[in-house]
Formats: C-alpha cells, structure tokens, sequence
C-alpha cells in the first residue's frame, strides 16, 4: 500500500503533525485502511458513480459521490473555478452519511446525511457539511443549511490521481481521517469520535 500524505485542519489552518504523522505511519507500516471503494461507470457523462465505506471509531461513514476525470483537462482554476463553491464530484453533490455522531475540527455533527461542498483556493480550501444532501450541484446551494464549514491547506501529490477519490482512513480506535485527492491535490479532514 502507498503512502498516505495528508493535510490537517483547524481553526488556525495549521496542520495536524500528530494526526497527519498517525495517518502516514499506518499507511507505511502496511496496516489495513478501514474502507471499501465501489464504482460503476456512467457511460452517458463519462463520471463514475462511485461509494466509498469506512469506519472510523465506533462510527461507518459512507459517502457516495461521482467520480469524473481529469481527461487531460485543466482542474485547478479551469474545471473548477477557485474561491467558487463546488459540489466536489459531478452531476449532484456529494453525500456524508454517519450512522453516529462525530466531531470535526472540535464541532460535533450529529448522525445523518449531509451534502459535502468544498471552495477549492490556491493556498487554503473550505470544506462544508450542508443538511441537504439532495442537491443536484452548486446551483441550489444554501449557505444557510450549512452544519459545518473548516479551513484546510491543500497538498501537492506525488503522483497524478486521474479519477476524483475519497477515502476513509482509522488512524487510531477513535479518530481518523477523510481525504480527497484529484489530479495533483489532496486535502485531509480529521475526524473524531473521542467525546
């Protein structure tokens, strides 16, 4: 299994050494990511329909998105508009379902389903929790039935990453991680359920 690099969040949009070194340890070390990934192609608009499962502490996270590709297009600024919310996947937003609650950047989100936005910026992204997960993109956003919005720094991958991609990552028995990698950038969101 590869690496995993990971950027951290706070409030202060300084990374999470002690969180991000837990994530790459585990990875190295050969351990299990507790998190399956299915996909079916959707041959109309050429975006995969995608589910990735996971648990983190006592917590299954499911998210269920579209996965489109980067088709040697220009992402970053081009696809996606920086500083625009984005609906980071395609064809409707991107679904969080937690069968238990949570804390996020020291807030506790409670079980359910939450639609999963991001405004993607050159230095800093915010990624947004919104109640209503049944949005079909950017369009019908509401800020107002946001749960959640957390300051996170981007990070340069090693390698190219085609297809859009969450993962579930456990770090420890009670915490671990959500990260999002597409083209050359990954960001990381902690997530707990130490209460």
């Amino acid at each position: 299994m590869a690496s995993v690099a990971a950027v951290s969040c706070n409030n202060t949009s300084q990374p999470r050494d002690e969180t991000q070194a837990k994530l790459t340890t585990k990875a190295d070390d050969k351990e299990q990511i507790s998190a399956s990934t299915e996909s079916q192609p959707d041959t109309i608009k050429k975006s995969i329909a995608s589910e990735t499962n996971g648990k983190i502490g006592k917590a299954n996270v499911q998210i269920t998105y579209h996965s489109p590709g980067v088709k040697n297009r220009t992402i970053w600024g081009g696809l996606v508009a920086f500083d625009q919310v984005w609906v980071t996947g395609a064809h409707k937003a991107t679904a969080v379902k937690l069968d238990k609650a949570v804390k996020i950047d020291g807030k506790e989100v409670v079980a359910g389903t939450y639609a999963l936005f991001t405004i993607p910026g050159r230095e800093e992204w915010t990624i947004i929790l919104n109640k209503d997960y049944e949005q079909h993109l950017a369009d019908d956003y509401d800020q107002k039935k946001d749960v959640l919005r957390v300051k996170v720094k981007p990070k340069t991958l090693d390698q190219h990453q085609e297809r859009l991609k969450y993962e579930i990552h456990a770090t420890t028995t009670e915490e671990g991680a959500i990260t999002i990698s597409w083209e050359k950038v990954q960001v990381f969101l902690p997530v707990s359920t130490n209460f």
